[in-house]
């Protein structure tokens, strides 16, 4: 099946696997330490016990759009945050060091499916559509763009 992941343009999220309860705390803490101020929803499925969709943010708002799409995903050990003020490349390291952390599927802001398998077991992600497919290769307009937008915000020198 798959879920589409319904969000505000200006939301980023990151979506991957983790194997431990005690990721929910982890990761908020290595959020609130990347970016002072950081607005962001966590929630997380829990694969054992209660199996209870486990939650954690700095914004109500972004928090229960986290809840809505990982409940909508329902794969064990699942994560999903919700970005609102900061960008994956400002808090990825921090989240792939959390040692509970096994994979990333994806960091973007772009629409979002979550392609799901399920067994009688439960549910597991088995990959994403980020984004939509290229039109083209960039010729070398295209290339002097992408590196003067890299300059204006600040990302290159």
């Amino acid at each position: 099946m798959v879920v589409a992941i319904d969000k505000p343009t200006d939301v980023n999220l990151i979506l991957g696997q983790s194997h431990f309860i005690k990721s929910v705390e982890d990761l908020h803490e290595a959020l609130v330490n990347s970016v002072p101020g950081i607005s962001f929803g966590l929630a997380f499925c829990e694969s054992s016990g209660p199996r209870l969709v486990r939650r954690s943010g700095t914004d109500p708002a972004l928090t229960a759009l986290a809840v809505r799409h990982i409940q909508a995903i329902g794969a064990g050990h699942s994560f999903l945050i919700m970005l609102g003020n900061a960008f994956p490349l400002n808090v990825l390291n921090a989240i792939k060091a959390v040692p509970e952390v096994c994979r990333i599927f994806c960091a973007t802001a772009n629409a979002v499916e979550v392609i799901v398998g399920q067994t009688d077991q439960g549910r597991g992600i088995l990959g994403v559509i980020d984004g939509q497919s290229p039109l083209g290769v960039e010729d070398d307009a295209a290339a002097q763009q992408r590196k003067e937008f890299l300059r204006t915000i600040g990302y290159k020198q």
